[in-house]
């Protein structure tokens, strides 16, 4: 264990004394370190992004205020900026040495009913007042290669709005739902798939909804299984574990394709060549010596 401490203390971070900037978290976690950008001040902002671009990798900074996002892009000029999400990213070409950050191939982003490639994650968000959250969680998950649908305003109080889209639901690899008021909505998404729902309660309500808490409280207690929760309003969150769901089974369907190309290989080349050498072997390998008995048959009946 202290020996694990102390590699871990090497590796390395960059410490501009208000922020230690970690390099290396792209290798242990397979996305690099996200801004989170509430709190601090503009031109630490724009220095902590500078040192991530130089890292390396794609970047994405969160809760991002009009004025700051005007700041950046100033400074960051391919800098894309969100509004609604409250979101930056920048995307960055690979280096050779940044073959850890993998994910499904593309960066496809559509609303729902919309052709998308596979292994997507569904967003669904119970209303419009919901969006900047579920948004969050959707620029996180492309910012991370992974492809997603969108399902917008189709909260419990219209139940037929989210069934117009069970098919494309149940065909997705993960689902992030987020939803306010009583937050009913994950449970019943949950009823209906197999997929993994990873729930999101929002701070959109009156009164004794109590800035998210009732929302949370009713997901916890989801009688759905397979459905798991986040913090209030914490797409990025979200989004991240859907985008570590869609790596995980991108990776099971490499390795199943392989271990069926191996298989396939083995039942054509390999058992013809174990053949060969079985015949080969009963080609080359000496006679045993023949019994009396054998022999004086062979003299009657040459």
């Amino acid at each position: 264990m202290e020996e694990a401490l102390a590699v871990l203390k090497r590796l390395p971070f960059e410490d501009m004394g208000f922020a230690k900037v970690d390099h290396h978290r792209a290798l242990r976690c397979g996305f690099p370190e996200v801004v989170y950008c509430e709190g601090k001040q503009t031109e630490q902002v724009l220095a902590i992004i500078g040192r991530r671009l130089a890292g390396g990798g794609n970047l994405l900074a969160t809760r991002v205020s009009t004025d700051l996002a005007a700041a950046v892009r100033r400074r960051f000029r391919n800098a894309r900026y969100n509004a609604i999400a409250r979101t930056i990213t920048i995307r960055q070409p690979k280096r050779p040495s940044q073959g850890h950050e993998i994910g499904p191939a593309g960066n496809r982003s559509h609303t729902g009913g919309g052709p998308a490639g596979a292994n997507y994650v569904a967003i669904v968000c119970a209303g419009t007042s919901d969006m900047p959250v579920a948004e969050e969680a959707r620029e996180t998950c492309e910012i991370m290669d992974q492809p997603t649908r969108h399902f917008y305003d189709v909260g419990v109080a219209g139940i037929h709005r989210l069934l117009a889209h069970l098919g494309e639901l149940a065909d997705a690899v993960a689902i992030v739902v987020c939803a306010g008021m009583e937050g009913a909505l994950p449970s019943v998404v949950g009823g209906l798939v197999s997929a993994p729902v990873i729930a999101v309660p929002t701070s959109v309500g009156y009164g004794a909804h109590l800035q998210g808490l009732a929302p949370l409280l009713t997901m916890l207690n989801s009688c759905a299984a397979g459905v798991s929760v986040v913090n209030i309003d914490n797409g990025f969150g979200a989004g991240y574990m859907a985008a570590l769901i869609g790596r995980a089974v991108a990776r099971g369907g490499d390795a199943r394709a392989s271990d069926a190309r191996a298989a396939e290989v083995s039942a054509h080349v390999g058992e013809p060549r174990t053949s060969v050498r079985a015949a080969s072997r009963r080609k080359h390998a000496p006679r045993s010596p023949r019994s009396p008995r054998h022999a004086a048959r062979s003299a009657k009946n040459p």
